[in-house]
């Protein structure tokens, strides 16, 4: 499986990925932003997208909504990494169709989780 990790933080694309790794996974492929999402999208063979909403030019939901409006990649699981807590937030997300949610900060468990759960309903 190939994760496609999106996140204009290098630190924050780090602790995903090495959570990644941890968790036995070991292709994941980086993005800066939703810009270069998109063409590594185009580039590569992505399983799995795991994004943070807030990111300059396009970000998270932004990102999902392309990713759901393309045929090629609307069944692509997508798991939002975000600070926003609020419900209102949360709902927004599911709105924007992500498959799931995660709230910074997090546990390399709770992500293993969060992908299991998408994993497991897709």
């Amino acid at each position: 499986m190939i994760f496609l990790v999106v996140d204009t933080s290098p630190t924050m694309r780090r602790i995903v990925k090495n959570s990644l790794k941890a968790l036995g996974y070991t292709k994941v492929i980086e993005a800066n932003d939703g810009h270069e999402a998109i063409v590594k999208l185009h580039s590569e063979s992505i399983d799995f997208v795991i994004t943070e909403w807030n990111m300059p030019g396009l970000d998270g939901l932004e990102l999902t909504t392309i990713i759901r409006s393309d045929e090629n990649w609307n069944k692509l699981p997508v798991l939002l990494i975000s600070s926003r807590a609020l419900k209102e937030d949360i709902l927004t997300a599911m709105k924007a169709k992500v498959s799931n949610y995660l709230v910074r900060p997090f546990t390399p468990q709770l992500l293993k989780e969060k992908i299991d759960s998408i994993l497991f309903l897709s």
